[in-house]
């Protein structure tokens, strides 16, 4: 199990102090980064005022961002077993294609 570790990340030039696992430290700061990214493009491009209001903001906007990615992993998701399901169904025609053929030559070299 790895230790805790406390991080210090700034977001809008306010520093925070995190803990963390030892382990997740870069991408306490990815995030951190990121989110910070996020709020000066929502406050510069908005009339979102005040830190607590544009923290929401992109908290909402980036939920709906996941969302949006989980949604379309589920849709990957169910194509892909529907695909694995075809080939399955695909390869059991081949083997019994395979098997047909095999029984048609032993006839054939039987009457011979």
């Amino acid at each position: 199990m790895s230790e805790s570790k406390t991080v210090r990340v700034s977001i809008l030039d306010k520093d925070y102090q995190v803990s963390c696992e030892e382990s997740e430290v870069t991408a306490l700061q990815q995030s951190a980064q990121f989110l910070d990214q996020k709020m000066r493009e929502m406050k510069e491009n908005s009339n979102v005022f005040g830190l607590d209001r544009l923290a929401v903001m992109a908290a909402l906007n980036l939920t709906n961002d996941l969302l949006a990615q989980s949604e379309k992993a589920t849709q990957l998701d169910s194509k892909q077993t529907e695909i694995s399901s075809r080939l399955a169904d695909q390869q059991t025609e081949i083997q019994n294609l395979h098997n047909k053929i095999d029984t048609a030559l032993t006839r054939l070299k039987a009457k011979t």
